[in-house]
């Protein structure tokens, strides 16, 4: 389902895969965060770090009738980083960019984390 907006020139269909991209690179750019998890690790391999091509399986975005968009991010994180200030950054930072990019208003960021990893120097 696209998220429909309607402007004094005609009507602006966005797509959950467009919001989903803006979203994947929003979230990567945190610090702390090691890289996008699968929603549905069962099929898709547990706690595989996804590639910049598929950050949007690491996003859900759902759009209701009212036009409310809410996001659901699986992220993996950094050990050693404080995980509730990441969840806060990532949170503002969607938020942010979809207001930026595509003058979205988003009401609700999920953050799910998946699993921490070590990365080494």
């Amino acid at each position: 389902m696209a998220l429909k907006m309607q402007t004094e020139f005609g009507e602006i269909d966005i797509t959950n895969e467009s919001i989903a991209t803006v979203v994947g690179m929003a979230t990567t750019q945190n610090y702390g965060v090691v890289g996008m998890a699968s929603k549905h690790q069962i099929r898709d391999g547990i706690q595989e770090i996804l590639k910049l091509e598929n950050y949007t399986k690491g996003v859900l975005v759902s759009v209701d009738n009212d036009d409310r968009v809410v996001v659901d991010v699986y992220i993996i994180v950094n050990y050693g980083t404080k995980i509730s200030e990441i969840c806060r950054n990532v949170q503002s930072s969607v938020k942010y960019e979809l207001s930026r990019q595509l003058g979205i208003n988003i009401n609700v960021v999920n953050v799910y984390v998946q699993g921490v990893r070590v990365i080494e120097d």
